[in-house]
This record gives C-alpha cells, structure tokens and sequence, in this order.
C-alpha cells in the first residue's frame, strides 16, 4: 500500500504545482526532515531516483524513502481556502 490522494487533495497539488511555471509537469515533493514537525512539502519537476510517485486525478506526489514508508497507508486530504491557500491534513485507512 502507499498513500491515497483525495479528490480535494489531488486537485489542491495540482494547483499549487500549476503556480510554479519551471514544474509545471512535475509534482509536490515530500520530504520526512526527522524533526518532530513532519514533513517538508515542496514543488518538484521530477521525482529523485529513490522517491515512491504518487499519482491520484492527474496530481503527482513524490514521497522521499523516509516520507513513504512512515505515510504508507495513510491518506492526504487538503482543505482549499478562498484566498488560494492551501491546508493538507492527515488520516489513517479504516
């Protein structure tokens, strides 16, 4: 298993990675810093050789080693705010 996208979150990648003209077929990137704060979320164009690729509605995640296997089943979803922001949470498979 690997992590799930939701409809919500797919599009929210897809919009954040359509903002960065350089990526625009390319992914958002998470990285696990080791720090008890999570996970880094960036905009990539291609994944690294190592990363697992996620790929949910035409939005692509590129998962770092450390992220997809501490993510593995687990589930992305984003809240979209009006002012463009994007929020991501989340949550465990039942």
């Amino acid at each position: 298993m690997t992590l799930t996208l939701t409809e919500t979150a797919a599009e929210a990648v897809k919009q954040i990675v359509s903002r960065v003209p350089q990526a625009e077929d390319g992914g958002v990137r998470i990285r696990d810093t080791g720090e008890p704060s999570g996970f880094e979320l960036s905009v990539a164009p291609d994944p690294e050789p190592s990363d697992t690729v996620v790929i949910t509605d035409g939005a692509r995640v590129f998962l770092d080693e450390v992220a997809a296997s501490s993510l593995d089943d687990r589930i992305l979803d984003a809240e979209l705010a009006q002012d463009g922001s994007v929020r991501f949470a989340l949550g465990n498979k039942t």
